[in-house]
């Protein structure tokens, strides 16, 4: 009676038990919804007919947890990425020049290029009358007053009454100012 040995397998070829390791990964990160339901059936059948360790590999690469040097470099950028917009900020906070908020708990006041305006900028990009700014409960509300260059919170255009605090970046055309309470 011959007795026959399970076939020894070839280096480099991806067996069975690693195809099925891969598909459980593939399904794990599908379910957390790190892959799209087409990215992982396409991804399971490449696993499926993969040759090779290395074929396997590359369909798990992006989707594999990191190890502690990948965390800790992640972790790194991630620190200089906010250190990098932290100085950015503090840079422009000496540079930008600062508007006051209004005091007055019920009269708006009015910001443009006229003289009768209650805020008077001399720039040729704000209109006469470009914005109005105005108490409201404990907060303000910048308002634009159809103004021909637009008026921007943040860096984001005002369509109708937006909340504004201390510390808010405001253009009116093209300048810029950071509001402050009095």
């Amino acid at each position: 009676m011959a007795t026959t040995d399970a076939p020894t397998p070839i280096p480099g070829r991806a067996s069975d038990a690693e195809r099925r390791r891969i598909a459980r990964l593939l399904q794990e990160r599908s379910t957390q919804g790190r892959l799209s339901r087409d990215t992982f059936a396409a991804r399971v059948e490449r696993a499926l007919t993969a040759r090779s360790r290395a074929e396997l590999d590359d369909l798990v690469a992006d989707v594999r947890r990191p190890g502690p040097v990948r965390r800790a470099a992640i972790a790194s950028i991630g620190w200089l990425s906010t250190l990098t917009a932290d100085v950015q900020s503090a840079w422009q906070v000496g540079r930008t020049p600062v508007l006051a908020l209004p005091a007055h708990p019920t009269r708006p006041t009015t910001i443009g290029r006229s003289i009768d305006c209650d805020c008077v900028i001399n720039e040729p990009s704000v209109s006469r009358r470009h914005a109005q700014v105005r108490r409201h409960g404990g907060g303000w509300l910048l308002r634009d007053l159809g103004s021909s260059n637009g008026t921007r919170v943040n860096g984001m255009r005002v369509t109708e009454a937006t909340d504004v605090r201390p510390g808010d970046h405001i253009s009116l055309g093209g300048v810029r100012y950071r509001l402050a309470s009095r």
